[in-house]
């Protein structure tokens, strides 16, 4: 065994044979961006025989401060070559690359030539599309995703729970700020790539507990780690879908488009002052489990049109969700319904920074 991985060789429970798990694995990683290009040179590192990159972008200027795999002469290159290079110069791993944006017409063929996908796409259509490619083909996906100073990893192991028992339904559209509109801090990146590469070593040589079941969440701004636990409650996937229709990208309508102030919306501080008002959280219950508003119903925003005609017409309603933008979609199902409703600007997260400082941040 090659001396270049005595440290691992050493660990307790992994040696040779975790090793030679490793060698003879394949792994498909969807995006060679920012958490792609933090899991792609990890796994090479640790002697992964063959990596596949689906990625159809190229390098920007802006991608350099996150990620890493990728150098100033490379701005303007395909990013899938651009990190085959990098892993190369680290170690002899073989590289595949599908220069292509995965799609429901090539994800089943592309996937069962892979032991294991990791997702590390920034977009809910490649996402749900990635999960449920995995769930029908039967093998391990490591997802996770990063917004702003924040992020999330799990495993979805076959015949386990998976991204769709945690997200029953995708956001709206507009709802959820891209690292472009939102901001994202390169350092958590590397963090739940790491999280993400860690989860790949331990499912492909059977070392350790994967995080099958359980989602971990990560944030700069307190440097805190939570885990939530999940079971299956989704139906079964059998087969793809139009993705793009299911996330509704089809009529995207950006969240600027919202008022955000005004008569239509309260501060954290003014509902603290409030009385005789009825909150709805729309955030999924997962989050509502992390920290929620005393007495709040708890309606996710995909099952909100559902519920809305059986809300008391005489009742006056505040909406809360996170930072106050899914919040503003729940609202206009509210006043669409000819409801009495205002939300909460910065949500929830405004409430634990302004009224309530001992309520868990996420």
């Amino acid at each position: 065994m090659d001396a270049r991985y005595s440290r691992q060789l050493v660990l307790p429970g992994f040696g040779a044979p975790a090793q030679q798990r490793l060698e003879h694995a394949r792994v498909l990683v969807i995006g060679a961006g920012g958490l792609g290009s933090h899991v792609l040179p990890a796994l090479a590192a640790a002697g992964l025989g063959t990596l596949g990159i689906v990625d159809d972008d190229t390098v920007e200027l802006s991608n350099l401060p996150r990620q890493l795999v990728h150098g100033t002469e490379d701005v303007g290159t395909a990013k899938s070559q651009s990190a085959a290079a990098s892993i190369q110069r680290l170690n002899s791993t073989a590289v595949v690359l599908h220069e292509l944006r995965l799609t429901a017409d090539v994800a089943l063929p592309l996937f069962a030539q892979y032991d294991l996908v990791v997702d590390g796409s920034d977009n809910f259509p490649t996402r749900y599309l990635a999960a449920d490619a995995a769930t029908i083909t039967g093998i391990p996906l490591v997802w996770g995703a990063v917004s702003q100073y924040g992020g999330q990893a799990s495993v979805a192991l076959p015949g386990g729970p998976g991204y769709r028992d945690l997200f029953p339904t995708p956001p709206p559209p507009g709802s959820v700020d891209s690292c472009e509109v939102g901001g994202v801090l390169p350092t958590t990146v590397g963090i739940i790539g790491a999280i993400m590469a860690t989860e790949v070593i331990k499912v492909l040589t059977g070392v350790g507990r994967p995080l099958s079941g359980r989602v971990t969440t990560y944030d700069a701004l307190s440097g805190g780690f939570r885990e939530l636990e999940f079971d299956r409650s989704s139906e079964p996937v059998t087969q793809l879908i139009d993705y793009e229709a299911f996330c509704g990208m089809v009529s995207i309508r950006p969240h600027t488009a919202y008022s955000t102030h005004g008569a239509e919306s309260i501060s954290a501080a003014e509902l603290s002052q409030s009385t005789g008002v009825t909150l709805i959280d729309v955030r999924e219950t997962w989050e509502a489990e992390i920290a929620a508003l005393p007495g709040a119903l708890i309606i996710p925003l995909g099952t909100l049109p559902d519920v809305v005609a059986g809300l008391d017409r005489d009742e006056e309603y505040v909406v809360y969700c996170h930072h106050g933008i899914r919040s503003q979609q729940g609202l206009a199902i509210l006043e669409s319904a000819g409801l009495r409703a205002r939300h909460l600007e910065g949500g929830i997260d405004a409430w634990a920074r302004t009224v309530d400082p001992q309520m868990t941040r996420y």
